[in-house]
């Protein structure tokens, strides 16, 4: 009997089903390996929300999820952090280039077209391994706020919000219980959501030995934000800490307003 053991040897092997087993391997790392990673977008702003995973080590600190890589743009990451780094070092050249030949910033929309080129060119020849890493990437650009995320696959996609890596599936929920009231949501608003909906991917600790958080903290949190007169920059721990301590504020408004609007979608 033929195993899919015999065509995940190499990645430019097609299975007899029409799969490359090692591209779903690398896919599988960004669920299974990523912590996650939580993006939305306004009229105004864009918001990315990491989770930040804390090494074996006890005298560690948590590893970076969000990188800045341009006045304008920056990334979460869910995956492997030292595949992460080289597509951030890349992005980062590939602005500066841009910057130095047309003194400007380059559209966000090209960038993620390269940068996904750059992921799927490791996923037909042979020698190489696609990178084990999924972004999502935000950005404020002449044509407005963007959030995309890529894959290990080459692919891409533009959205109005999106979760990736561990359980991500439970922030998903929540962004599509709540996404019709964040085209028109305020910078602070839009924030709290991004948290609430990372929160939604906390598990309760089986014993004292487990290292994974069960609260958000200004700690195993991070928080990237861009926009209108606003660079990309990362929250520091003392604002970070002013959006967790009013994490649900406003919420039972932000819900009946979300209900007013599936009500009216209803009717029409």
């Amino acid at each position: 009997m033929i195993t899919s053991g015999i065509y995940d040897n190499d990645i430019t092997v097609w299975s007899p089903q029409g799969r490359l087993h090692q591209v779903e391997y690398a896919m599988e790392a960004v669920k299974r390996q990523g912590s996650a990673s939580v993006g939305l977008k306004s009229n105004t702003h864009a918001v990315v929300v990491g989770l930040q995973r804390r090494a074996a080590s006890e005298l560690s600190s948590y590893q970076r999820k969000i990188f800045d890589i341009d006045e304008h743009m920056g990334i979460s990451i869910s995956g492997l952090t030292a595949d992460a780094r080289v597509l951030c070092k890349w992005l980062r050249t590939e602005c500066l280039n841009y910057h130095y030949v047309y003194e400007g910033r380059p559209l966000i929309g090209r960038l993620v077209k390269k940068i996904a080129d750059k992921h799927q060119s490791n996923t037909q020849r042979a020698g190489r391994r696609p990178y084990g890493v999924g972004l999502l990437i935000v950005g404020y650009d002449s044509l407005g706020p963007h959030l995309y995320e890529t894959d290990p696959s080459g692919n891409y996609y533009d959205y109005k919000a999106q979760s990736i890596g561990a359980r991500s599936q439970s922030a998903r929920t929540y962004l599509e219980k709540h996404f019709q009231t964040f085209e028109k949501a305020s910078r602070d608003e839009l924030i709290r959501h991004g948290l609430r909906a990372l929160r939604e991917c906390l598990t309760e600790k089986k014993n004292e030995k487990d290292k994974e958080p069960d609260t958000l903290d200004e700690f195993n949190c991070s928080v990237g934000v861009v926009g209108v007169d606003e660079k990309f920059h990362i929250l520091d721990a003392d604002e970070l800490k002013s959006f967790l301590a009013t994490i649900d504020q406003n919420i039972d408004k932000e819900e009946s307003e979300t209900q007013t609007t599936e009500k009216m979608d209803t009717k029409v």
